[in-house]
């Protein structure tokens, strides 16, 4: 059988999309696994697959796997790279869209490729929610790694995150903390984890070691963690410009229980088929 599929990516964060609304795929960790890599397969960060809506209320289903085959349930690059994506291949011809995710209804924007605005949701902060092992809800938690205590925020935007500030992430150990964090056995369910730099109350340098994927070049889910952990803590007032590798996002959250907005681009790479 072949696929059709179109390589994209959001600052450098690249993904294989998939329309499973007028072809059909049986997405598998397996399938997930051959699709990303990079030696054997197209290569990429995460599947971002398209399907039907099971609520008539909404436009899409969207679903992501990370390049280990496992399903996570939000990607902020890759909701950019989703919405350009409907548009471009004449899905819909809305600007404005209701997409459902294993985390809920996410809201996208699409003015054009350079300007794709992303309601990706509200942070969670009750630990058992996240899920993360703590008695009670704070700012931040002490984090035993190895032979240090790390101070960190932990939070949820569809996914789980860890956001430790650092004073320079040029420097900062993502290759040897990042896997500690990510599979620390007070995330039952691994996290992504942001190494925040904060420059000024308006911007913040950012690294991100993803759960499933390791370090990518941007990670837009991580970068609203970050965002929201900084005005949480008082550090940062919205909205925010965040600089990771591949780019720039900008983030805005009013706070309280209202949704976090992403705004950046998403570039297609190339169109192309593969026998699966």
């Amino acid at each position: 059988m072949m696929l059709r599929f179109t390589k994209m990516h959001g600052l450098g964060n690249d993904f294989v999309v998939i329309d499973a609304v007028s072809q059909a795929v049986a997405m598998t960790p397996e399938l997930a696994r051959k699709l990303a890599d990079r030696q054997r397969g197209i290569g990429c960060d995460q599947i971002l697959l398209v399907e039907p809506p099971a609520n008539l209320n909404v436009d899409f289903r969207y679903r992501i796997f990370n390049r280990d085959g496992s399903e996570v349930a939000q990607c902020g690059n890759g909701a950019r790279c989703f919405a350009k994506f409907v548009h471009d291949q004449k899905l819909t011809g809305k600007k404005q869209l209701r997409v459902e995710t294993t985390a809920g209804l996410i809201e996208l924007h699409y003015d054009n490729p350079k300007k794709i605005r992303a309601a990706v949701g509200i942070p969670e902060f009750t630990p058992s929610n996240i899920p993360f092992d703590a008695d009670e809800t704070a700012l931040t938690y002490p984090l035993q790694v190895a032979d240090e205590t790390l101070e960190i925020a932990a939070l949820a935007i569809g996914n789980p995150h860890a956001v430790l500030r650092v004073e320079d992430v040029d420097t900062a150990p993502v290759a040897e903390l990042g896997p500690l964090i990510e599979s620390h056995r007070r995330f039952p369910e691994k996290t992504n984890v942001g190494f925040m730099q904060v420059i000024s109350r308006h911007e913040i340098r950012l690294r991100v070691y993803e759960r499933g994927a390791g370090e990518t070049l941007a990670c837009g889910s991580g970068a609203c963690a970050a965002v929201v952990a900084g005005i949480r803590q008082d550090l940062l007032d919205s909205p925010v410009t965040a600089t990771l590798k591949g780019g720039t996002l900008e983030i805005s959250w009013p706070g309280g229980s209202e949704p976090v907005t992403l705004t950046g681009s998403a570039t297609t790479v190339f169109q192309g088929r593969i026998r699966i």
